[in-house]
């Protein structure tokens, strides 16, 4: 296999891959099946870095097609699951609040499953964090985004809005219960990166800044206790 680069969603760093760290295989299904051909091809990572050695455990199912020469997978996975970890959301420290962590743990969880739950959770865990980073709260998420208008950039402000907009499609019926609006994985996934964008913008920013200014209030005092000795 050709080496390909990958990142870690444990210890969130990214890495090289090779054959000493990956491991793949690929099961037949043509056992008697209704279906078509198909195949599950699984793969095991572990990751290299000697501070998390943690492995990653995935599969999808393809078409099993014969290729002119030889048997293979044909077009785009017909299914794919992400085993272990069981979703790729990211770990946040503990300052972050507990609410907003899980309603995230849990869009990502079922990003692919019900994307349109998904879009739902990352909604309301925008609403818990903009109640509780700028302790604001309205009659509705709209009021409280329009809150905010003035204490975030305009593009910033245009993306919360849409995820309030994508949320809403999971969390309201449309008037006419014969119209489906549906969201696909690939929009749930952009909605969960905006939630991810913000708790490193709003939260772990923070907490940076707060512990550098804390570090030059402390060697001030160190100093001023070595004059007074």
């Amino acid at each position: 296999m050709e080496d390909f680069n990958w990142h870690c969603p444990y210890c969130d760093r990214s890495t090289t891959i090779t054959d000493s760290n990956y491991s793949s295989k690929i099961h037949q299904i043509d056992k008697n099946s209704k279906h078509d051909q198909m195949a599950l091809h699984t793969s095991v990572i572990t990751c290299p870095n000697s501070d998390c050695r943690e492995y990653s455990v995935s599969a999808a199912l393809y078409l099993w097609r014969w290729l002119g020469s030889s048997w293979g997978v044909e077009g785009e996975p017909l299914y794919q699951w992400q085993m272990k970890p069981q979703s790729e959301s990211k770990q946040f420290p503990d300052y972050v609040p507990k609410a907003i962590r899980a309603d995230y743990e849990e869009a990502c969880l079922i990003r692919d499953l019900s994307p349109k739950a998904s879009a739902t959770l990352s909604r309301r865990c925008l609403q818990g964090m903009i109640r509780d980073f700028f302790d604001v709260k309205g009659r509705t998420l709209y009021d409280e985004i329009n809150n905010i208008k003035d204490k975030v950039d305009p593009l910033t402000w245009d993306a919360i809005d849409a995820v309030r907009s994508i949320g809403n499609i999971g969390a309201h019926m449309e008037k006419d219960i014969n119209i489906i609006i549906e969201v696909d994985s690939n929009e749930a996934s952009l909605l969960i990166g905006l939630i991810e964008s913000l708790i490193e913008d709003w939260y772990v920013s923070r907490h940076e800044r707060q512990k550098r200014l804390q570090s030059i209030v402390g060697v001030a005092e160190q100093k001023k206790s070595a004059k007074s000795a």
